[in-house]
């Protein structure tokens, strides 16, 4: 399911959890099906309230801590249970809540590379961010950095947007998200593995 190669390799991956990201466990997860091939990356975006920045509601969120009383938008989405591998602030900050060995619950009902069901084998990141809204270069610099370490360890031939793999149903990243950054900050082995409409 994944490779280590080297001490490096080990130092930084331990069981699926990246050492440069802060963690913070979420319960939101389920082992992945026997002999699932994690080569998908999927970028999403997501803030709590929509358009707040800068508080910790996407991590109580994450681990099932939200108040969902604090704000009216809350009981539009009370008790669900959801989560992401990664979650990068506006400032670059890299959380993580879900071993990428796992699977996390991010995709929901979902299509791409000819495969169903994303969440069986993709590495859900969520950015700080609204849809439509643009995002910030440190946010392009971490998941581009990310991306790469990720492409290190499990065989990633795909990176796409909820909205492509989710299409009709979600829409973010959005038409803020610049893929045309993303591609230039990304190593160059991961270039040609993004959505043929970025090119």
């Amino acid at each position: 399911m994944s490779t280590d190669s080297g001490p490096l390799a080990s130092a930084t991956w331990r069981q699926g959890w990246y050492a440069l990201a802060q963690s913070c466990p979420s319960p939101n997860f389920g082992p992945r099906p026997p002999k699932a091939c994690i080569d998908l990356i999927v970028v999403h975006s997501i803030s709590l309230p929509p358009g707040v920045y800068g508080g910790s509601e996407v991590q109580a969120l994450f681990t099932n801590q939200l108040d969902w009383d604090a704000h009216p938008y809350y009981q539009t989405i009370r008790a669900i249970e959801v989560s992401a591998h990664f979650f990068i602030t506006r400032q670059g900050k890299l959380w993580q809540f879900v071993s990428c060995d796992d699977r996390a619950w991010h995709a929901g009902v979902s299509t791409y590379r000819g495969r169903d069901n994303c969440n069986d084998d993709s590495i859900g990141i969520e950015l700080e961010g609204l849809e439509g809204d643009t995002f910030e270069a440190a946010q392009y610099l971490a998941l581009a950095d990310l991306a790469s370490q990720i492409g290190q360890r499990y065989p990633i031939a795909h990176i796409a947007g909820h909205e492509d793999v989710a299409a009709g149903r979600k829409q973010d990243p959005g038409p803020g998200f610049d893929w045309g950054t993303l591609r230039t900050a990304l190593n160059p082995l991961l270039q040609n593995f993004l959505p043929p409409h970025t090119k």
